[in-house]
């Protein structure tokens, strides 16, 4: 059998089989790499642009929602305007921090429909930092400047620490976390129930009727609460699968 057997033609040059089955073994690679590249591409996408906007819009609808004492009807609480500053003054965090860069969110790289869709992520991420404190702070009365107070003055300071993606979540687990737990757990125990009348109320529960008057606390189901934590947990999620640079969109 001749050696020319074992010999193929391509453009003129003559390559053995075997260095054949590598070029092929090269290009297959090169496939599996491209599909590989698109399939995280389209996964980025999703994350991106269905799954964020996804939970910060759930987050803004569950943010202002309450339950009646009874649990028949469903409350929504608009946000006051000091929440829309507080949350103008955290997506300044966000960006001090490197949670997000604007030169990789907006570029004149990316298309208009990419960077449209970019504002309107950041959009949802505002109306949801909005939507936070409004579940955090209580509706009325000192509780609510007393907290509106430690809100204000904790982010101010961080305005000017030194933070990092870690630090500034850590921290914002921990304010949510301890506003949670003085809101719904301890002011939501001092509240008094429901009762026919204030006088009865006096005679039944003094403490409580007095703490709900003096406080002007409001009174809502249990169930409120267990909403807000989900809520929390929800924004958390969100803030966490932020990335700094939106990955840009192939032409």
């Amino acid at each position: 059998m001749n050696d020319t057997e074992d010999l193929s033609v391509v453009e003129g040059k003559v390559l053995e089989t075997s260095e054949i089955e590598k070029n092929e073994a090269e290009q297959n690679n090169e496939l599996s790499k491209k599909s590989k590249e698109h399939f995280h591409h389209s996964q980025t996408a999703i994350r991106n642009y269905l799954f964020l906007p996804f939970i910060f819009l759930t987050v803004a609808l569950l943010g202002g929602l309450r339950l009646s004492v009874d649990a028949s009807a469903f409350l929504f609480i608009k946000p006051p305007l000091i929440c829309l500053i507080f949350a103008a003054i955290l997506l300044i965090l966000f960006f001090r921090a490197n949670l997000i860069k604007l030169d990789g969110w907006f570029s004149e790289s990316f298309s208009t429909l990419t960077n449209l869709a970019n504002a309107g992520i950041l959009f949802t991420l505002f109306a949801a930092s909005a939507q936070i404190f409004n579940s955090l702070l209580p509706e009325s009365g000192l509780p609510f400047w007393t907290f509106a107070f430690c809100f204000f003055w904790t982010l101010w300071n961080n305005l000017f620490a030194d933070f990092d993606v870690k630090k500034l979540l850590q921290s914002l687990g921990g304010l949510f976390g301890l506003a949670f737990v003085v809101k719904y757990l301890i002011l939501a125990n001092l509240t008094a129930p429901t009762s026919e009348s204030w006088i009865q109320g006096i005679l039944q529960n003094p403490s409580k009727e007095i703490f709900t008057w003096v406080l002007d606390l409001p009174r809502y189901s249990h169930g409120t609460g267990y909403i807000q934590f989900f809520t929390i947990a929800f924004y958390l999620v969100g803030v966490f699968l932020v990335k700094p640079e939106m990955t840009p969109d192939k032409r």
